[in-house]
């Protein structure tokens, strides 16, 4: 018995430092995998935040496309009215599963800004499309949308802890526009004003609404 009991504290201690190590070992794993779930959740955010900029960009580039001839700023090519409804068609499918990614994993100020933007971007379209709607300056919505999309990015970028400053585009996107329309020879219309007549009866409303 004496012996036992001058062994006891050694053996006291080894049991501590057992129960020390194993504590620790599970507090560091524990933290391992916190930290990758967390990188892994990132990174998949990442992935739905860009699939959602690039199907909404896509839509947004594509209707001014179909609207370039009404546009004295613009510099891009029109495209056929089929065509580029065919390419609208696609993009609604493709951002209706985007959207449900980022309503389930974006959070409550990515998702705001996102359909801030999205609403924005589907102004837009409504024109191209040739939907029923009250006259609309178009310049005042292609801001609108660029106003929108540097939202968003805050938001996503805020959300993802990128850090590095502003990158807002807006203000530039608005400048150079400006600069166009200054250029010589170019026209000096003042607004870009359309007024949408109905083709309801030959295009049907824009779908995933």
């Amino acid at each position: 018995m004496s012996v036992l009991l001058a062994q006891l504290p050694a053996l006291i201690g080894v049991l501590v430092g057992t129960l020390g190590t194993i504590l620790a070992t599970s507090l560091a794993d524990r933290s391992r995998w916190r930290r990758s779930q967390r990188v892994r959740w990132d990174e998949r955010r990442l992935e739905v935040c860009v699939e959602f900029s690039r199907v909404v960009k896509e839509i947004h580039a594509v209707s001014l496309r179909m609207i370039a001839a009404e546009r004295p700023a613009s510099r891009g090519h029109r495209i056929d009215r089929e065509e580029g409804l065919t390419r609208l068609a696609d993009a609604d499918v493709r951002h209706t599963l985007a959207w449900e990614s980022l309503l389930l994993l974006g959070d409550a100020a990515t998702v705001s800004a996102a359909r801030t933007w999205r609403d924005a971007v589907w102004e837009i379209e409504r024109v191209a499309r040739g939907l029923p709607g009250p006259p609309v300056v178009v310049a005042d919505l292609v801001r609108r949308a660029d106003q929108g999309r540097d939202d968003f990015y805050r938001a996503a970028r805020g959300d993802l802890g990128v850090r590095g400053g502003s990158v807002t585009q807006s203000d530039w996107l608005a400048d150079r526009r400006h600069g166009w329309l200054d250029a010589p020879g170019t026209s000096s219309v003042p607004t870009e004003t359309v007024e949408v007549a109905s083709t309801e009866a030959a295009d049907p409303a824009m779908p995933g609404r």
